[in-house]
């Protein structure tokens, strides 16, 4: 039936082999007493020149095609056969693999060695050292199973919630900002430069509008409660874009520095214009009429605020930094107001503000400077500072949840989220929080270089009820990765994309038909929960879109089962799906980059070669590392300045930061400040009782609030546990203040018991 060449390369021949097998079988059944023959060193003459690599794949060959398919007869080389019992199980692996076609790596792999067969077969001629053998592929084994392993997914009836009391107990906002007093908050306010104090309280009276839903009132109901009720009854619409709404008003009205301005910063000290949050001060009446028509022709539910770039870093710019609180406050006001109106008319659709929390106009993530990867122009810490003042604003001016939008950075958000989570904990609120990335190019990959799944595993930490995608692209450039988050993000999920790509004049050239047939293959898949539009969207592209999404079903929540730790670099990873290159079901850490794990690394750090220590990194991945262990502890160094700025380099460099970092020190505030820098979700090794239970607790709800796993090691107050018993009641003591008390993640915590010294 012709043997034929298996291995080339080309598709069409990848199945030769198998194809033979089947048909010999085939051929006896149907054609009584023949017998089936053929050459069989066609099979492997692209391997030719070693021939215990073609002796192998006959050996495979033969030992089906003979005992399952019955062949009787073959042309071969009889002294150079293999008996298959006599293979090494790597190359019974490889061959397997190869001749039945069972992955599309199994030529590269026969190849790789190949090659070092022949490499071996040149050694043993010129009396060399002989070459490392290629790892090869092992079958992955089965992880031990616990109880708690056999747990079946449930629905989920609500996204995941926050740990905090209001949340879990979905507690109503009594919109009553005038009882938080805590002292950061009050100083925000006491610098404010409101011409007159700012009316801070939103409550409505209980009996404003019927108790069921749909209505709504602030005070009276769990906005998340409510949210969730809208977005599993219906797709939910937000606004468009306020940039482009600006834009076109100066076309037909006059908008130029004089009226930035307006009369509040007529003698301002530089140029405004270009300012659009600056409007919500002095041009109130564009922001708040910008604000109506997305409600009442767009028909949106939610609308997003006109604070954007309300940051004391962003305000810089426009040495308006001392009036982000102001900034925040009227554009959150203002949509309040707007929404109060239409709302009114139709109690039945209550509409939402959602405060817009933009990425501000620096990076944590990314060097300013070519010649200086560890060069940054903002700090996570200033990052915190300046949208936490945001928050304060927003909240005081009648938001009902935060958005951090238009994420190219997940460091800037995770900053963002950071602030928020402390705002929350001041002020004992459950505030809804939604978060929307930004993918720059068909690569699917954010500025900063993260995939989509990376994104949603470094920020999910923060339980957001809605997560999404918005700017840079238009929806169909965005469809695949909506459908890869739609298949991993376990709460809401939300679209808001631009009108198109942009034009040469730099403008959006979609109609809003074509942007809502744009949007379609969203409602089609049952991928979204709220759908809206950025750039080049206006009140009609949203009432188009909205017009085609009322016949179609909301995106499912996933089911709930098995919780798991989900890790992220560039690429996210979930710990219990790894398998390492032997095949067990083990992660990998790279101890390379660890002072105390190579003497080569420890004289690179102590010398400041950051660079060559970069290429041990590099190695560890290539070698099979799913994370690398930073580690800098030298009495001789300084280990903060070291730790910071190895981890500022390696999140430049791809094929490092591709992998989750353990971030290790024998000091707390070293692997605090190195997770400063990291975007992806971190491991930190390590915290133990060792220091207290409350410091042991401090630094658990520290690093919780940061997002990262952690390894904790079996000490106590009474020294290390080095026997069973020892080791087994500190874990044990150590889960339940973790779990029970922190409330941190069972999933994501890493319990060290100590390997000590045998033998």
């Amino acid at each position: 039936p012709n043997v034929l060449t298996i291995g080339t390369g080309m598709e069409e021949h990848a199945n030769y082999g198998v194809d033979f097998i089947n048909a010999t079988k085939t051929i006896k059944e149907i054609c009584p007493y023949v017998k089936i023959s053929g050459g069989i060193s066609n099979l492997s003459f692209g391997f030719r020149g070693v021939m215990k690599i073609r002796e192998s794949i006959h050996s495979v060959f033969l030992q089906h095609a003979i005992l399952e398919s019955g062949m009787d007869v073959g042309i071969v080389n009889a002294h150079e056969m293999i008996a298959y019992d006599d293979l090494e199980d790597d190359m019974k692996l490889l061959c397997e693999n190869l001749v039945f076609n069972k992955t599309p790596e199994a030529t590269d792999d026969m190849l790789e060695r190949t090659a070092y067969e022949r490499a071996c077969i040149d050694a043993k001629k010129k009396g060399l050292t002989m070459p490392r053998k290629p790892r090869g592929k092992f079958p992955n084994l089965p992880r031990k199973q616990f109880a708690y392993d056999n747990v079946q997914p449930k629905p989920a009836t609500e996204p995941p919630l926050p740990t905090s009391e209001a949340a879990q107990n979905h507690t109503p906002n009594p919109y009553r900002n005038s009882n938080i007093t805590h002292e950061k908050i009050a100083a925000i306010r006491a610098k404010a430069t409101n011409p007159t104090p700012p009316k801070i309280d939103h409550c409505q009276p209980s009996d404003t509008y019927p108790e069921s839903f749909p209505h709504f009132v602030r005070g009276r109901d769990s906005l998340r409660e409510y949210i969730t009720s809208l977005f599993t009854s219906r797709i939910a619409m937000y606004d468009g874009a306020m940039g482009t709404m600006i834009q076109n008003y100066a076309k037909k009205n006059k908008l130029e520095e004089e009226e930035y301005r307006g009369e509040r910063f007529k003698d301002w000290k530089c140029n405004t214009k270009g300012n659009n949050d600056q409007l919500s001060i002095t041009q109130p009446h564009i922001i708040k009429g910008i604000y109506k028509e997305y409600l009442e022709v767009g028909g949106s539910d939610l609308i997003g605020t006109n604070t954007f770039s309300s940051t004391t870093i962003a305000m810089g710019d426009y040495e308006m930094e001392d009036y982000v609180y102001e900034l925040n406050y009227e554009g959150a006001r203002l949509a309040r107001e707007a929404c109060d109106e239409v709302t009114a008319k139709d109690p039945t659709k209550p509409r939402f503000v959602v405060g817009a929390i933009g990425p501000t106009n620096r990076t944590g993530s990314i060097s300013p400077s070519v010649e200086d990867p560890s060069a940054r122009n903002v700090t996570f810490d200033e990052l915190v500072d300046a949208y936490f003042e945001q928050v304060v604003g927003l909240m005081d001016g009648g938001a009902d949840i935060l958005m951090v939008e238009t994420i190219f950075d997940t460091l800037n958000a995770k900053a963002a989220l950071y602030a928020i989570g402390e705002y929350l904990e001041f002020s004992g609120l459950d505030i809804p929080v939604f978060v929307s990335g930004t993918l720059v190019d068909q690569s699917g990959r954010t500025l900063s270089g993260q995939t989509g799944e990376a994104f949603y595993a470094s920020i999910r930490h923060a339980k957001p009820m809605c997560v999404g995608l918005n700017c840079a692209l238009g929806a169909k450039h965005m469809t695949p990765f909506v459908e890869k988050l739609s298949k991993c993000v376990e709460c809401f999920l939300h679209v808001y994309s631009n009108a198109g790509l942009p034009n040469a004049m730099g403008g959006y050239d979609e109609s809003p038909d074509d942007m809502a047939q744009a949007n379609k293959v969203f409602f089609e898949n049952g991928w979204l929960n709220m759908v809206g539009g950025c750039c080049g969207s206006t009140p009609p592209h949203i009432k188009a879109i909205r017009e085609m999404s009322e016949s179609y079903k909301p995106r499912k929540l996933p089911d709930v089962g098995r919780p798991k730790m989900w890790l992220s670099g560039l690429e996210d990873l979930k710990v219990e799906d790894v398998h390492n290159h032997l095949g067990l079901p083990f992660l990998n850490v790279g101890e390379r980059c660890n002072i105390s794990g190579s003497l080569r690394f420890k004289k690179l750090m102590m010398s400041g070669d950051y660079g060559t220590a970069m290429d041990i990194a590099k190695k560890q991945v290539e070698d099979g590392a799913h994370v690398i262990d930073i580690n800098v502890d030298d009495g001789m160094l300084d280990g903060l300045a070291a730790m910071q700025k190895f981890v500022k380099i390696a999140v430049t460099e791809p094929e490092v930061s591709k992998v989750p970092f353990m971030l290790d020190a024998s000091k707390f505030e070293i692997v605090l400040a190195g997770l400063k820098w990291c975007q992806g979700k971190c491991i930190v090794n390590s915290i133990s009782l060792k220091v207290g239970e409350e410091l042991f607790k401090e630094q658990a709800t520290l690093l919780k609030k940061h997002g990262c796993a952690v390894v904790v090691m079996a000490f106590d107050e009474e020294g290390q546990a080095a026997t069973e018993e020892e080791k087994v009641r500190i874990c044990k003591r150590s889960y339940d203040i973790l779990v029970n008390e922190v409330k941190f993640p069972p999933e994501d915590i890493i319990f060290d018991p100590n390997v000590l010294t045998i033998g």
